[in-house]
């Protein structure tokens, strides 16, 4: 039995673990924008941790259900209510045919994985519902989540708890200011040492222009680029390259003057220099940043961003036992 949509929230899209191997055709990876938060919701209602869910900025949906099922919310604290009653986020909770199940106020955060006990089951394309919506892949016909929407759910694969939940200290969100680990790349020799050390010196914020492609911040010093005889194939701007490939979490700095980095729908190249890339391990942490959030670069080195990585799966390891 479906989930009917009575109210979309903002920006509300059906979202997986994505669809890896396309991106060289230009079809990004795409999926959850915290991975963490999303596998945590599912591990909470005894889903598979790649199931599909959804994901919610700022405002959350309203929903209908016509079959019991099991509720979860993680990532962005956005609190849930079902039938006007409050209930806690990072918690399984459970509903009942005929139930409603409605949020309040965002209390911090940006982006809430709200899980439910067999998944949303709608149709895969190239192996993943997660929507992709300039592509028109996956989600409801290629699109967000809208009014009027009845999603499908799957059969949930095992029982789970009422009330379970995940300790407070398993629950990974940004810090304020919120640090992001960059590994300096190919073209960080592109700006002037000077340019280099102000980069991870200034405070940034978090601008408006923030979703599933990427994030703009501003607020630091404008970087100064080292002359050049400008290269065949490139733009006049010094922070023109010859279009080569961005990688997840690449930063890109156009003119020098406010940095972006690459999120999972990102185009997969282009004419911009990349002064590094966003370590893997701190990826989900971009993802629920607020217009206007004071953000600090902390340059690392490989060996840093490998233990980074190793210690995040750590992390889950530990959701993962916990919730067992």
């Amino acid at each position: 039995m479906p989930i009917n949509v009575i109210s979309a929230g903002i920006a509300t899209t059906i979202q997986d673990m994505g669809r890896p191997g396309y991106y060289h055709l230009g079809i990004p990876m795409g999926g959850a924008m915290d991975r963490l938060a999303l596998r945590a919701a599912n591990l909470l209602v005894g889903n598979d941790e790649d199931a599909a869910g959804l994901e919610s900025v700022f405002v959350g949906p309203e929903l209908e259900f016509t079959q019991d099922a099991m509720v979860a919310v993680c990532g962005a604290e956005l609190p849930p209510k079902l039938n006007g009653e409050p209930r806690p986020t990072w918690t399984a909770f459970k509903v009942k045919s005929g139930d409603v199940v409605s949020f309040d106020f965002l209390k911090s955060g940006a982006r809430a994985y709200i899980a439910i006990s067999g998944g949303i089951n709608t149709l895969p394309k190239l192996g993943s519902r997660s929507t992709y919506a300039i592509g028109a892949l996956g989600g409801v016909d290629g699109r967000a989540v809208q009014p009027g929407d009845t999603l499908p759910l799957g059969t949930a694969s095992k029982p789970v708890k009422d009330g379970l939940d995940v300790p407070v200290n398993l629950r990974r969100t940004p810090g304020n200011p919120a640090e992001l680990r960059i590994l300096p790349g190919l073209y960080w020799h592109r700006i002037t040492e000077q340019a280099q050390k102000d980069f991870f010196e200034d405070t940034w914020k978090v601008a408006n222009e923030a979703d599933r492609m990427g994030y703009r911040f501003q607020g630091g010093r404008k970087l100064e680029f080292v002359d050049r005889e400008q290269p065949f194939g490139a733009g006049a701007d010094p922070s023109n390259i010859t279009d080569a490939c961005y990688p997840y979490g690449s930063v890109q700095v156009p003119s020098g003057t406010e940095p972006i980095i690459l999120h999972r729908d990102a185009v997969s190249g282009g004419g911009y220099f990349m002064i590094g890339t966003v370590i893997s391990a701190d990826m989900d942490l971009i993802g629920q940043l607020q217009p206007n959030t004071p953000t600090r670069f902390i340059k690392v080195d490989m060996a840093t961003a490998l233990a980074a990585r190793k210690d995040r799966n750590k992390l889950l390891n530990a959701i993962r036992e916990a919730l067992s």
